[in-house]
């Protein structure tokens, strides 16, 4: 079994990282969209979230990789002479797949009618189920207790469902989560094939690549949207653009769009990490379910939201078993003793 050290245990610290970017990230996304953050003059649309809150997570992406020195990592190409960093065709796919991922993520949570909670269970949920296919098709070993996690984590997904209420699904959301899915299915694969292994120089050059194309790949389909303009879902994206500082928009978005980039940081080094996807995946999507969970009960205590219903809470519960199912270390292998002259 794989014995704890400081390398095996940084992903617990990277799922605390997530979680404590996700839980602000996930009720500040939804208050924004509600207009009932300080300054905000009315209620956005959340297409009309996307333009400010990816600018932001866009120069956050920058910062952080400047300041961590990773560029490095990356792969080159010359460009007019010089050597500069550049994704390789897989690293490009996945990113693109990140980009999806972000923009479906941010507007998830802006939905009317739809809790926070519930959305993270469909969403995380079905990444779960992917988790095993993809290890399948990468032929790498589950261990016992990564099932059990998966067990557990897929447990938590039919008791949140089980309150026939939370399924007041708009096509537009039901088509989010689509698009969400599918995107989590390619990026896995390809990180599995590409980078995860025990060799950290493999991981960082993967994530410095990945976040590369994902964050400037979305703001520049974000413009040329806008600079389109038809149609209810474009119109909102120029306003985006075009309003946000009469709308109020400009710091809280500022904000969503950094923590929307520190989960997207967290959540990839945890992804990345050499075990498999049906180990990393439980991990990545319990620290943001709890969050979830945390950001939902603070926004029904402090502004006026609804509260979870009770199964979503048991959903919740079942998930921070199956982390802490992962978090126990495994033993070693016991060694025969050494037999006497």
């Amino acid at each position: 079994m794989h014995s704890p050290s400081p390398k095996g245990a940084r992903i617990w610290a990277y799922a605390f990282g997530y979680f404590a970017c996700y839980a602000p990230y996930s009720a500040l996304t939804k208050l924004m969209s509600q207009g009932h953050l300080p300054g905000m003059t009315r209620a956005v649309d959340g297409f009309e979230v996307l333009p400010i809150t990816t600018f932001a997570s866009l120069v956050g992406m920058v910062v952080f990789i400047s300041a961590a020195r990773w560029w490095k990592h990356a792969g080159r190409r010359r460009l007019l002479g010089l050597q500069i960093p550049a994704p390789s065709r897989w690293t490009l796919l996945s990113g693109l797949a990140t980009a999806a991922i972000i923009a479906t993520t941010t507007l998830a949570y802006t939905f009317d009618g739809l809790s926070i909670v519930f959305m993270m269970l469909l969403m995380r949920g079905g990444v779960l189920v992917i988790a095993p296919i993809v290890d399948l098709f990468s032929k790498r070993r589950v261990k016992d207790r990564s099932w059990i996690a998966l067990g557990l984590s897929f447990a938590a997904l039919v008791a949140a469902v089980a309150d026939t209420r939370s399924f007041a699904l708009t096509v537009i959301a039901a088509i989010d989560v689509a698009v969400y899915l599918a995107s989590y299915f390619v990026r896995l694969r390809f990180m599995s094939k590409m980078a995860k292994s025990e060799e950290r120089e493999d991981s960082l050059r993967y994530f410095v690549e990945e976040q590369m194309v994902a964050t400037p790949a979305i703001f520049l389909a974000l413009v040329v949207g806008a600079a389109i303009g038809r149609g209810e879902v474009l119109h909102a994206l120029r306003l985006g653009f075009t309003d946000a500082w009469s709308t109020g928009t400009i710091l809280p978005g500022i904000v969503v769009g950094l923590l929307s980039q520190g989960t997207g940081v967290f959540g990839a080094l945890i992804l990345l990490d050499g075990r498999e996807n049906v180990f990393c995946v439980p991990v990545n999507r319990a620290s943001s379910m709890l969050a979830g969970v945390l950001s939902t009960g603070a926004l029904a205590v402090f502004a006026g939201g609804k509260p979870s219903p009770v199964m979503e809470l048991v959903g919740a519960g079942l998930m921070l078993v199956a982390v802490l199912v992962l978090a126990v270390p495994g033993r070693k292998p016991r060694v025969p003793a050494a037999q006497g002259a």
